[in-house]
């Protein structure tokens, strides 16, 4: 049964997976810092400017979070599924996630993350002659 608001469990599931995002984008910096790249800098400037853009909406989703008493508990993870209690106001609701579907909700995060932190392509000037 469900017993938060849609914008009150949009936050709290924003919030976890912009959270589990971020965890990712530090793993894979801790990855190039130790791998064979060849030319580290530009790939480590990408990550790093999807850290800042991903812990900014996070600071704002924490201020909301904390105006509406709304909290993400993790209850259990195994190999299929992980669980997680969403509270908001003396409310709480259970929330099993299918790990594959986890990892595209992610995904689809470091997507958006990955826009946002990339500048805009210049448009190809045609050559006319």
């Amino acid at each position: 049964m469900r017993y938060l608001t849609e914008e009150e469990r949009h936050i709290a599931s924003r919030f976890l997976f912009l959270s589990m995002a971020i965890v990712v984008i530090q793993q894979d910096i801790q990855h190039i810092e130790r791998g064979a790249f060849k030319i580290k800098e530009p790939y480590m400037e990408l990550l790093e400017t999807m850290t800042t853009v991903a812990s900014a909406e996070r600071r704002e989703l924490r201020t909301q979070m904390n105006k509406r008493r709304i909290e993400v508990v993790t209850l259990h993870k195994n190999d299929s599924f992980s669980s997680f209690l969403f509270i908001c106001q003396g409310r709480e609701e259970k929330r099993n996630y299918f790990n594959p579907a986890i990892r595209k909700k992610v995904h689809a995060i470091i997507q958006e993350l990955m826009q946002k932190s990339l500048p805009p392509f210049p448009k190809p000037v045609s050559a006319k002659t």
